[in-house]
């Protein structure tokens, strides 16, 4: 298993919407999230900065990598982007985190 941790950005005032909309995120887009190796996908907020933290879990085989190529992501991605940076695609714009510690 692997972990893998990543920020974004939130416009501000945002709040409220983005949490509404993943505490309502379709079923579909999980079902490929999971099928791609990822688990235990968690997003934390630091409402000083807007910045997204995000951190999942990855199996050894994930083909996370290919998620964006999968229509229910592009949808996704299209109806976050009024609600972060996004790329030209519409991908939300990441950092890669580099792990310092990890702890079991």
């Amino acid at each position: 298993m692997k972990r893998k941790a990543f920020a974004m950005r939130l416009r501000p005032g945002c709040e409220k919407e983005y949490k509404k909309r993943h505490d309502e995120i379709w079923a579909e887009l999980k079902a490929e999230l999971r099928k791609a190796g990822v688990s235990d996908y968690s997003i934390y907020l630091d409402p000083k900065t807007n910045t997204l933290f995000a951190f999942q879990y990855l199996a050894d085989d994930a083909t996370d990598g290919d998620l964006a190529q999968k229509d229910i992501v592009k949808k996704w991605w299209h109806t976050m982007k009024d609600l972060m940076d996004t790329n030209i695609d519409e991908s939300p714009v990441c950092d890669n985190l580099q792990e310092m510690f990890h702890m079991d």
